[in-house]
């Protein structure tokens, strides 16, 4: 299992952890399956009424997908084949709040988690950024994602800077991406505290706000998305450049902000 799921039955809270911490915790197939199937079981739970969700170890919340795993894609501008597509909970029909708590590493595919949980809480040792420019491959749905949680000029500068630079917890708490900064090691804590408030309150209200909020953002976020696979056909490098490119920068290379 490449996913721990645990559930308080007192405070109605489940908690979800990406447990790949030697790959920093990023996403194989298995994963994806798992937080697919992890969203869907949770529609219909209803001891579950709040869902909190982590990485585990220090180093990393989520690193994307995992590059000595990701099927190759389709070739043509019409097709994609986008396993991240089905990670989120909003992709698999859920709207129980679901709040993130962010140690370490956030970056790539992290952000289409992210962008379906309901607010951020990240620790200080939290940083956010994205290398796909870097490595030659169109940042497209990530973008799109971040588009709806950040002012435009951030959202190009963490997308064109690539690996060369990382957004800090404070400067994403500053613009927005997250809702609070704690101690090292805290955000688990305090995501939890959350998680429990809003779990304690009447479900289909809550459900009913989750999903509302969501409507605000899911118009602009579908006509985007429908652009996203020609976008990626025709601006990212062939994948053999691409491997060239990431196995050859080295490691440390990069400023935080």
């Amino acid at each position: 299992m490449t996913l721990r799921t645990e559930t308080d039955k007192e405070t109605g809270v489940a908690v979800v952890t990406l447990d790949r911490p030697h790959r920093l915790n990023a996403i194989d197939a298995a994963t994806a399956d798992e937080l697919a199937a992890a969203w869907r079981r949770f529609r219909f739970d209803d001891t579950v009424r709040a869902i909190v969700l982590t990485g585990a170890g220090d180093r990393a919340f989520c690193t994307g997908i995992d590059r000595s795993t990701a099927a190759p894609q389709p070739g043509s501008p019409f097709s994609t084949d986008d396993p991240l597509l089905r990670v989120g909970p909003k992709a698999n029909d859920l709207w129980k709040p679901v709040i993130a708590a962010v140690r370490g590493m956030a970056c790539g595919g992290a952000f289409y988690l992210l962008a379906e949980a309901e607010f951020v809480i990240a620790d200080e040792t939290a940083t956010f950024f994205d290398p796909h420019t870097t490595y030659g491959m169109v940042n497209a749905y990530e973008a799109m994602h971040l588009a709806q949680r950040m002012p435009p000029g951030e959202v190009a500068r963490l997308a064109l800077m690539g690996a060369a630079e990382r957004m800090s917890a404070r400067r994403a708490h500053e613009i927005g991406l997250v809702s609070e900064v704690t101690a090292p090691g805290g955000a688990l804590e305090a995501a939890l505290a959350c998680a429990a408030t809003v779990a304690g309150c009447p479900t289909e209200a809550v459900q009913g706000t989750v999903r509302a909020v969501w409507a605000a953002t899911e118009t602009a976020r579908a006509h985007a998305f429908a652009q996203a696979p020609h976008l990626i056909a025709l601006g990212s490098l062939p994948p053999e450049r691409q491997a060239e490119l990431f196995t050859s920068r080295s490691p440390g290379g990069f400023r935080v902000r």
